[in-house]
């Protein structure tokens, strides 16, 4: 499957950020204005896949581009998750030459074994760290 991960917000329309977002557990619920500002003091990633014309995947960071960075809302569509896209997303994320040697930083309720394929190790049941490389 060809996909493509833009970083410019500018490439991702609000509304499909928001029917991502309504597919999670976490936030399912969040408002609108409360998504428009979270997205908007964010590093975002989209993800497309050739024969969608919306976004089928989404996540951000926050961070300081100095110590560490907090990933959250990782997100793919319903229709197109176990087809590889969450994890072309995670390891763009990670990989990206602003983020090395920043320790990272995640929380998740049932995505341990996804997170830690990528240096992320569990803390407690629910968040992960990855140490800075």
């Amino acid at each position: 499957m060809n996909y493509r991960i833009v970083e410019d917000i500018k490439e991702m329309k609000l509304d499909d950020i928001v029917r991502l977002l309504r597919m999670t557990y976490w936030a399912d619920k969040r408002p609108v204005e409360r998504i428009e500002k979270s997205i908007n003091n964010s590093k975002c990633y989209g993800l497309y896949v050739d024969e969608a014309e919306s976004l089928v995947g989404f996540a951000r960071i926050i961070t300081d581009y100095a110590t560490n960075y907090y990933l959250c809302d990782v997100i793919i569509d319903e229709d197109y998750r176990h087809q590889g896209l969450g994890k072309a997303l995670v390891s763009h994320i990670v990989s990206a030459p602003e983020l090395e040697g920043l320790r990272g930083i995640l929380v998740t309720k049932d995505a341990q074994p996804l997170y830690s394929q990528y240096g992320f190790e569990v803390v407690n049941d629910r968040a992960m760290f990855k140490a800075a490389n």
